[in-house]
């Protein structure tokens, strides 16, 4: 009822504009003069859009997710993962209407995450998925109010070691390892692939000296020349498993994760976590700087996005801030007292 007498008057309680509109609400003395208000409150409602804001959004945040997936989501590679972990999160949050959640709703949510052990790095992607959801809405034109998430910053994480494996190191793991693992491992260590890539590796894949490796983890296709002994090796690998009848064969290696790691504990190496298969990865890539290797090319053989990736090898490089032992004050003092003591002598 949009009239009411009450005892400090006449309350005038409106929406003119409906449901999810704004609201208006006027105490008067007197009915004849709350009358009069709420004609001209529908009045001005009607020739003044000033006065009727936008019609407040209905939808919940698990709305903006489904029609992010539709129009967006499901074109990327890691579409489904994606939404499965943004549905996830939507429901922590408690699926609030979209135009209601605010930035500290995700930072008291993000404060239980690492309070739960939940690592910096996985709550920052998912504070990335989230921030992105509105960001492509608004991009597409479903989503005209602000990114509620826009001036969240992001948590500071460490930088993360990189471990990789010495050649006397590499040299006990080869020999333990056998079968489908030796040869995968030494797959990421002549080209920088990701245990997955080598693992799936097909037929079609290893041709004219390269290995070619397609549906990355980037989206782009790279190709790294390999030496003729490994080449030799798959050929052998693929006569012992498939024999006379080449035609069955498709990809070079079954499953061989578990017999990695159980070798990898049996020779006692000491990885950083998470890192167990990827140390390979690390290994060429650490060496190939080592040995003089170009960082450019470097960030091509890896397939690295951005040059920031790969520049984490750049401090391995031979003459990598040589220029602080030559030109720091402490050797100038020295070669002064050394010229000094010369002179002297002389």
């Amino acid at each position: 009822m949009s009239l009411n007498k009450t005892p400090a008057g006449w309350l005038v309680d409106i929406q003119p504009g409906g449901r999810n509109n704004r609201r208006f609400r006027k105490t008067l003395p007197t009915k004849a003069e709350a009358l009069a208000w709420e004609t001209w409150v529908k009045a001005q409602v009607q020739k003044s859009p000033e006065w009727q804001p936008n019609r407040r959004d209905g939808r919940r945040l698990s709305d903006l997710i489904d029609i992010w997936h539709k129009h967006h989501g499901v074109g990327l590679r890691a579409g489904e993962n994606t939404v499965s972990r943004l549905r996830l999160l939507c429901t922590a949050l408690g699926n609030p209407y979209a135009d209601q959640v605010r930035p500290d709703d995700f930072a008291e949510y993000r404060s239980k995450r690492l309070a739960a052990g939940i690592s910096a790095n996985a709550v920052n992607r998912e504070h990335a998925y989230l921030r992105a959801v509105f960001n492509e809405l608004e991009r597409l034109g479903h989503w005209k109010g602000e990114n509620p998430l826009a001036k969240v910053r992001q948590m500071k994480v460490a930088e993360r070691e990189l471990s990789f494996l010495s050649i006397e190191q590499i040299r006990q793991l080869l020999n333990a390892l056998s079968d489908d693992a030796l040869l995968i491992a030494k797959v990421c260590l002549a080209t920088g692939a990701r245990w997955s890539e080598a693992e799936g590796l097909r037929i079609s894949q290893v041709r004219g000296g390269q290995i070619s490796f397609t549906g990355t983890k980037s989206g782009k296709n790279r190709t790294v020349p390999v030496d003729d002994a490994l080449i030799g090796e798959l050929g052998q690998h693929l006569e012992a498993r498939y024999g006379g009848e080449k035609g069955l064969a498709d990809r070079f290696f079954m499953s061989s994760y578990e017999a990695f790691r159980k070798v990898v504990e049996k020779c006692g190496l000491e990885l950083p976590r998470g890192q167990l298969t990827h140390v390979l990865r690390h290994t060429f890539a650490s060496h190939f700087i080592m040995n003089g290797g170009n960082i450019l090319v470097l960030q091509r053989i890896l397939g690295h996005s951005s040059l920031t990736m790969t520049m984490r090898y750049a401090h391995l490089t031979p003459d990598h801030l040589q220029e602080a032992k030559n030109l720091n004050p402490l050797r100038s003092i020295n070669q002064q007292t050394t010229n000094a003591t010369a002179l002297t002598v002389g």
